[in-house]
């Protein structure tokens, strides 16, 4: 894990700008979202530079968060804080904190996993399929059949197998772009 404490506390290096003609739906789909969650994260306020790309990334978030992938939620959110701790985003990783909190896990549990997936406070058929996906991100050339046996063996398929990892590397990528434009801590768009 990147060390988060260490990083200087920088501002913004960029502030999203909507492109001309695309504010209306750019406005309905922040206000969808501001509705669902009760505010805007500013790593997807981010998007509004490219409202194709927003678009994209809202219907991949509404594809794990609102029942198209057979994961449950807590699995999807301690999915992205593992990769989220591992990547040094501390935008996802608090935030990945306070989804998980929501959903009756205590804090310290699931601090205790970071970057430990198998202390996870999930269910062992949710840490397996946990920890294929968090190594997937890592050291994917080392997953083989063996791996994919043993999430299979908790009665995981192909599909679920697929989602877990497409989750993982998913967030990952938004890590990056989050970390790349310092994006640290909601507020930083303010």
């Amino acid at each position: 894990m990147q060390n988060l404490a260490a990083k200087e506390d920088r501002s913004a290096l960029i502030h999203p700008r909507i492109p001309e003609g695309d504010e209306t739906k750019v406005a309905a789909i922040l206000g969808a979202i501001e509705a669902h969650l009760g505010f805007v994260p500013d790593g997807l306020r981010l998007y509004s530079f490219s409202p194709p790309l927003l678009e994209s990334f809202i219907s991949n978030i509404n594809y794990f968060n609102m029942g198209g992938t057979h994961l449950s939620p807590a699995l999807t959110a301690m999915i992205r804080y593992q990769v989220s701790w591992d990547s040094g985003c501390s935008f996802c990783v608090d935030m990945n904190e306070g989804f998980l909190t929501n959903m009756g896990m205590k804090l310290d549990s699931i601090r205790a996993s970071r970057g430990v997936p198998e202390a996870a406070p999930l269910d062992n058929k949710d840490k397996a399929l946990l920890m294929l996906a968090t190594k997937s991100v890592t050291t994917p050339e080392a997953i083989g059949q063996a791996d994919l046996a043993e999430v299979r063996r908790y009665g995981w398929d192909d599909r679920a197998i697929f989602d877990a990892v497409v989750q993982a590397a998913n967030n990952r990528a938004f890590n990056y772009v989050l970390r790349t434009f310092n994006i640290e801590h909601q507020g930083a768009l303010a």
